[in-house]
């Protein structure tokens, strides 16, 4: 029988550094000083991290590499690297290794500079020896072959994409440390219109590319509440891996969301239902739809509907990427980290003019590879526990 430490663990550290452009900030550069942010919030020193959990796009041994640079000697490292999902995942080991008293507290961190020193996309995958003689764009061609199976499956329209868009645009108008903050507003005829990057999937269907950084700190519950005055505790999480490249995927319509997110909520006694913040790694428009299917918040082939009407907007019923996501707030290459961070900052009530009211319950949902990778995790204030 499976089991999750519900409660036991808590965020008690959240920060990010360095969101949009940071000219001059190596990947490294960027997470320590994400880092430093986060074990202030959590009124701890780097000396009191002994579990410490990295994952750079340029460094495969990023783990020993942080040790190094940070100065510390942790009784453990994790370098997981399965993507965008690797932080979530990071986040479950921790909580699992917190309360079996191997570790008493967690670093949890990430830095990239893709924007300013890389100026695209760096890939740490191998193409597939399937895909390769058809010239894909990916991983931009695949979550497009995802989307066009959703349209002929389902009816989907693009429209329905569109409001994914416009939804983390609103939300990004909100929020001051959003790349795409004072940017202008989005309309559905703005994506209906934008250039066409990889069918049926447009510019405004695609995330951005920046810099940025994010980190966060874990401990056990007792110790969370002598160290800050509200404590995010860790109520349950769940991780899956049905395959790595997209050709090998049995249906492109169904991700391991449907797994992770079933187990993870299982763990917590919640449901989907009871969410007041929902944060996905929204790196495709196309990505939320199948999340908010997968994860539970509607039937399969109903996201296209269930996204329409502003419902995921600022004032819908449903609160969505409240950062503006991977879309509109930031994407420095793995995005996982920021989602929880973000449902650390609307559990504890500082979101500023994006704050959702009375949020009490929260979702991360991480995505690694292409659909790959999979990671939930489930978020609440004490009187959840």
């Amino acid at each position: 029988m499976e089991t999750f430490p519900r409660g036991n663990t808590a965020i008690v550290g959240a920060a990010t550094f360095g969101m949009g452009e940071a000219p001059g900030y190596k990947p490294l550069d960027l997470a320590a000083n994400a880092a430093k942010l986060a074990l202030a919030d959590a009124n701890l020193r780097l000396a009191d991290v002994d579990g410490l959990f990295v994952c750079t796009g340029d460094d495969a041994l990023s783990g020993l590499s942080a040790a190094e640079y940070l100065g510390i000697r942790p009784r453990f490292t994790d370098n997981n690297r399965t993507g965008g999902s690797a932080f979530v995942s990071h986040a479950i080991t921790a909580a699992i290794m917190l309360e079996a008293g191997y570790i008493d507290t967690a670093l949890i961190l990430y830095g990239s500079n893709q924007r300013t020193g890389a100026g695209g996309l760096v890939s740490m995958r191998q193409a597939s020896p399937y895909e390769k003689p058809y010239r894909p764009m990916n991983p931009l061609s695949s979550y497009a072959l995802a989307a066009a199976r959703h349209i002929h499956e389902y009816g989907t329209r693009r429209e329905s994409l569109a409001e994914v868009a416009v939804a983390a645009r609103k939300w990004a108008n909100l929020n001051p440390d959003a790349f795409m903050y004072g940017k202008g507003d989005l309309s559905i005829d703005d994506c209906m219109n934008a250039r066409v990057i990889s069918d049926p999937l447009v510019k405004t269907d695609c995330c951005l590319i920046t810099d940025g950084a994010a980190a966060i700190v874990m401990t056990r519950s007792e110790r969370a509440k002598d160290l800050v005055k509200q404590p995010v505790f860790v109520l349950g999480g769940a991780a899956a891996v049905w395959h790595s490249n997209v050709d090998q995927m049995q249906d492109l319509t169904v991700t391991p969301a449907a797994e992770s997110g079933q187990r993870a909520f299982a763990l917590s006694g919640y449901k989907p239902a009871d969410m007041d913040v929902v944060n996905v790694y929204d790196a495709f428009t196309i990505n939320t739809i199948l999340f908010l299917e997968d994860l539970g918040f509607c039937a399969k082939g109903e996201g296209g509907d269930f996204v329409s009407g502003g419902r995921i907007a600022p004032g819908g019923s449903l609160a969505v990427n409240t950062n503006g996501g991977g879309l509109s707030c930031c994407h420095p290459g793995m995005y996982g980290l920021f989602t929880i961070v973000e449902n650390c900052m609307q559990l504890r009530s500082q979101a500023g003019r994006r704050q959702v009211a009375n949020a009490k319950l929260a979702v991360s949902h991480a995505n690694g590879g292409t659909l790959s990778s999979q990671a939930t995790l489930v978020m609440g204030l004490e009187e959840t526990l």
